[in-house]
């Protein structure tokens, strides 16, 4: 950790935002987590006890209704040879059976979900998402909220490709 202390304090301040956001979102323990690094808007961490590796991030800011704090993750879960598993959580409840749409860069798909949480139908759309994100500056989700209003969030992909690589890099060799 004395590292840590030698980094200018823009790059302090961004370890301690990305250690803050992983404690906010994610209900595991916080010591049981590895922070890989910060990358741009985006974190990556590794859990030796499940063991996981993650890269993940928080939406732009709003001032609209928000039900939920929410976040996009990109995981791999080694043991479960689940590799790029893409997770969002969504600001708002969803309505039922409505369409939930991302759009990536120019790359358009749909969604399933329920709750507050939107994935990929399968393994092949979590690789097309983790491919465009890898070239796009943004990434957002669509959808109507339970009482039927039309909303939105949107995640900035700048160091997103890095946090990836780290996340995958992590969990590589775990078995």
């Amino acid at each position: 950790m004395s590292g840590f202390y030698r980094l200018p304090r823009h790059q302090a301040l961004a370890w301690i935002k990305a250690a803050a956001l992983a404690c906010a979102v994610l209900a595991s323990p916080a010591l049981a987590r590895e922070a890989l690094g910060m990358f741009g808007e985006w974190a990556a961490f590794k859990d030796p006890a499940t063991p996981r590796c993650y890269a993940i991030a928080k939406a732009a800011p709003s001032t609209l209704q928000r039900d939920y704090q929410p976040y996009a993750t990109v995981a791999w879960w080694p043991r479960q040879n689940q590799r790029g598993q893409v997770h969002f959580r969504l600001s708002r409840k969803l309505q039922a059976n409505a369409p939930i749409v991302l759009t990536v860069g120019r790359t358009r798909m749909n969604l399933v979900g329920g709750g507050g949480d939107a994935w990929a139908a399968d393994a092949r759309g979590d690789a097309a998402i983790v491919a465009a994100m890898r070239s796009a500056t943004e990434m957002t989700v669509s959808a109507r909220d339970a009482s039927g209003r039309g909303f939105s969030n949107t995640w900035s992909l700048q160091g997103a490709a890095s946090a990836l690589d780290a996340a995958t890099l992590a969990c590589a060799q775990v078995r």
